[in-house]
């Protein structure tokens, strides 16, 4: 059997215990937390309960703004998509703490599925809504007048909803393989990819292509288009509309590479150090939650300038950051299609 420490996340951590479990060593072991004695546990912890702190409550204002404070457009529409998926991720963080503190899972079956199935839901459910973020500011720019008569709140709603359903789809496999069992005296949620020979790496590999690989390649060929765009009609001056889009997928890889990159290496676990491989799986995973509070601090402070986010309240910055782009965006559109055929557009 493989037994899987989820460290507090519910992730892959594969590694097979040949000595198998018995009633004997039940008796012997007498699992105690050594997570509070630990340097790098009381750290992860720590920085687990501020991310949760902020998160939750970042991510329910930006929600709470968005959806009953402004006028709902396509921009918000995107915007409040990524929130709820943080949200909801950050609501179940409270499992993971625990489980990280107690060393051992006391949620039942059924948590540790679910539990998993989230934080994969959060993941795709971001990345795919950053995709068509990308997608649709690329069209804006190239086919301004088009995006102009076509862009709908409606089929926005109708985009976002696909995307969270393609989400859903590929974090089913937490609900194939997630297992709860007992390890060493004590109750552990791991996966169990003993039934199926490839399933671990099969389940690694399509996460890092859907949830990586694919998404970069389609984001960076966007962003090669818009700026090529801009330069050919000179209108580097202003780079309002982009800021927070640009941030907001700077932050999600930054945050998520790591994590990818230690389930890979834990595919070939045998050739690397049980104890380095265990500890950036840890970093890894816990950078990649951060990602959740970060959305909503970079909605606040990328939209205005310095001086005026001190001046204004929280709510008129947060508003401010999600509404500015639409209003660049739209300048930008009826400009566009105003002076179609002139040599130089600005915005």
């Amino acid at each position: 059997m493989d037994f899987s420490d989820d460290y507090g996340y519910n992730v892959d951590y594969n590694y097979t215990d040949d000595s198998n479990d018995t009633p004997h060593e039940e008796a012997v072991f007498q699992h105690q937390s050594t997570c509070l004695k630990e340097v790098l546990c009381v750290f992860l912890l720590v920085v687990s309960v501020v991310i949760f702190l902020l998160g939750f409550f970042g991510n329910a204002l930006v929600i709470w703004i968005s959806g009953f404070k402004m006028k709902k457009t396509v921009n918000t529409t995107w915007y409040m998509s990524l929130a709820i998926s943080d949200f909801v991720f950050c609501a179940f963080l409270p499992f993971s703490i625990t489980n990280m503190v107690m060393e051992e899972w006391i949620f039942g079956r059924f948590m540790c599925k679910f539990a998993s199935s989230v934080m994969f839901l959060n993941m795709f459910s971001s990345i795919f809504l950053l995709v068509v973020i990308s997608i649709d500011r690329c069209v804006s720019v190239v086919f301004p007048v088009w995006a102009q008569n076509h862009r709908t709140v409606k089929k926005a709603s109708v985009v976002v909803c696909i995307s969270w359903l393609l989400a859903i789809a590929l974090s089913f496999p937490s609900v194939i393989f997630r297992e709860v069992g007992t390890h060493m005296g004590r109750t552990i949620c791991y996966n169990n990819y003993t039934l199926h020979q490839h399933g671990h790496k099969m389940v690694a590999m399509s996460r890092f292509l859907a949830g990586f690989i694919v998404p970069f390649i389609v984001i960076i060929i966007c962003y090669s288009i818009i700026v090529l765009r801009l330069r050919t009609n000179r209108m580097t001056k202003s780079s309002k509309p982009f800021k927070v889009m640009s941030a907001l997928v700077a932050a999600f890889f930054i945050c998520w590479m790591p994590y990818h990159v230690s389930v890979l290496l834990e595919l070939n676990h045998q050739k690397y150090d049980h104890s380095i491989l265990v500890a950036g799986l840890k970093v890894g995973t816990l950078m990649a939650a951060a990602n959740s509070f970060l959305n909503p601090v970079l909605y606040v402070f990328m939209g205005n300038d310095f001086k005026q986010k001190f001046k204004s309240s929280v709510l008129s910055k947060m508003e401010n950051a999600m509404g500015e782009e639409g209003r660049t965006t739209s300048r930008y559109l009826s400009r566009s299609s105003s002076m179609d055929g002139r040599a130089s557009t600005h915005i």
